[in-house]
C-alpha cells in the first residue's frame, strides 16, 4: 500500500498539507487525481509513464483539491486578511464595486468580461434570494456603466439544493432582465458536479425556449464528461450558446474521462462541432496547443474570428490574453469576486500548482 508522508506548513497563517510521496504511485486512486478547472485543467498524464516530478505534481494537485473542500480551512482563510491577499491574483475583490472596476479596466484593454459572484450550495431560501438580488444589481450596473460584460452563476448559489422551484424562479428573473436590456445581455449557467448536470441542462433548455430569451441564456459543457457529445448535440438543436471547458470536479471513471489525453481529445472534438454550428460559443482554455488547433481549424473552415471567443480566467495567462487580442481574436475574461473565494482559489492552485509561485510573490510584495 502506498504511504504518503503529510507535513504541515503554515502558509499565511493557514495550515495546509504538503504531501510528499514516498512509495510507488500506482496505489493513488485515479478518481482523486482527475481534477480540472472550468476553463483549463491538467488532469495528469498516463499513470504508468509518470516520472517523479509529475507524480509529485499529481499528489500536490490531489491535496489542494482536498483542501478546497475543507470547511474549517475555508472559514479561517476567508476571515483572514492575509488569506484575502493570497486570493488577490485570481479574484477581483470582495465587493460588487471591485468587480465592476476590474471589468472596466479589462474593457479598456479590449477584453470582454463575465462576472461571477463566488458562492455555492447556499443553505436557506433567503441566501438564495440575496444571491439573485446581487446578480440583478450586477446586470443593472453593467448597463448603466456601458460595460462589455455578462454574468455567470451557479444553480447551487441560486438555491437548487433548498428548493428547485426557487432556483428556477431566481434564474428566470435574471434571464428575463438580461433579455429586456438594451442592448440585450446574457446569463451563463455554470456547470457543477455530475449530480447537477441534467438539472442544469434542463433548466437552460426550458429558459431558452421561452419567448424573448433566445441567445440570452447559455450552458457550460465539460469535455471530461463522457456524456458531453450528446449534450452538445441537444443544446445545438435549440441554438444554445455553449462555453466549452475541460472540467471542474472530481468524478468517477464511469462518468468522466480520467486521462489528460482523453480529456484533451474530447475537447478538440467538441470544439470542432461548436465552431461549425454557426452559434456563438466560448472556448474556455489556457492550453496553447488547443488554442492553436482551434485557430487552425477556424481558418481551414472559414470560421470568422468574430464568430466565437476564447475565454480565460482573471489573473491567469494575461500575456496570452493580450496576444490573442492583438491577433484579432475575441477574448473574454472570467472575473470572480466575493467573500467566498477560498474553494475557487484552491481549485486554481490545484489546476496548475505553479500558481503557488504567483501567490507567494504576491505575499512578498509591499
Amino acid at each position: 500500500m502506498d504511504k504518503v508522508r503529510s507535513r504541515f506548513h503554515g502558509i499565511a497563517g493557514i495550515q495546509v498539507h504538503s504531501l510528499v510521496e514516498e512509495a510507488p504511485f500506482q496505489g493513488c486512486p485515479r478518481t482523486n487525481l482527475a481534477v480540472c478547472d472550468k476553463t483549463s485543467c491538467d488532469p495528469g498524464g498516463e499513470q504508468k509513464k509518470a516520472g517523479p516530478d509529475l507524480r509529485r505534481k499529481l499528489v500536490l494537485r490531489a491535496a489542494l483539491i482536498s483542501l478546497s473542500e475543507s470547511r474549517t480551512l475555508r472559514a479561517l482563510a476567508e476571515k483572514s486578511s492575509i488569506g484575502r491577499r493570497m486570493s488577490g491574483r485570481f479574484v477581483a475583490g470582495t465587493r460588487v464595486e471591485d468587480a465592476l472596476r476590474a471589468a472596466s479596466v479589462l474593457n479598456q484593454a479590449g477584453l470582454s468580461v463575465s462576472l461571477d459572484n463566488l458562492g455555492e450550495n447556499v443553505s436557506t431560501a433567503e441566501e438564495a434570494r440575496q444571491s439573485a438580488q446581487l446578480y440583478d444589481r450586477l446586470l443593472s450596473e453593467i448597463s448603466a456603466r456601458g460595460l462589455n460584460a455578462n454574468v455567470s452563476l451557479k444553480l447551487t448559489h441560486m438555491g437548487i439544493d433548498v428548493d428547485p422551484q426557487l432556483a428556477y424562479s431566481n434564474v428566470a428573473g435574471l434571464v428575463e432582465k438580461a433579455a429586456s436590456m438594451t442592448p440585450k445581455n446574457f446569463v451563463r449557467v455554470d456547470m457543477e458536479g455530475s449530480s447537477y448536470t441534467q438539472r442544469t441542462l434542463d433548466l437552460v433548455h426550458q429558459l431558452h425556449r421561452q419567448a424573448g430569451n433566445r441567445q440570452c441564456v447559455g450552458a457550460v459543457i465539460q469535455s471530461y464528461m463522457r456524456r458531453s457529445e450528446d449534450d452538445v448535440a441537444k443544446l445545438l438543436q435549440d441554438g444554445i450558446r455553449i462555453r466549452l471547458c475541460k472540467g471542474a470536479y472530481n468524478e468517477p471513471a464511469e462518468v468522466a474521462y480520467q486521462e489528460k489525453s482523453e480529456v484533451d481529445s474530447n475537447y478538440v472534438k467538441l470544439m470542432k462541432i461548436l465552431l461549425k454550428s454557426r452559434v456563438y460559443h466560448g472556448l474556455a482554455t489556457h492550453d496553447e496547443k488547443i488554442i492553436r488547433e482551434a485557430q487552425a481549424f477556424a481558418s481551414r473552415e472559414n470560421v470568422a474570428r468574430d464568430a466565437f471567443e476564447f475565454q480565460m480566467l482573471y489573473g491567469i495567462r494575461r500575456d496570452l490574453q493580450q496576444s490573442l487580442l492583438r491577433e484579432g481574436w475575441r477574448m473574454r475574461v472570467y472575473v470572480p469576486f466575493g467573500t467566498e473565494w477560498y474553494p475557487y482559489l484552491m481549485r486554481r492552485l490545484a489546476e496548475r500548482p505553479a500558481n503557488l509561485l504567483f501567490v507567494a510573490r504576491n505575499l512578498l510584495r509591499k
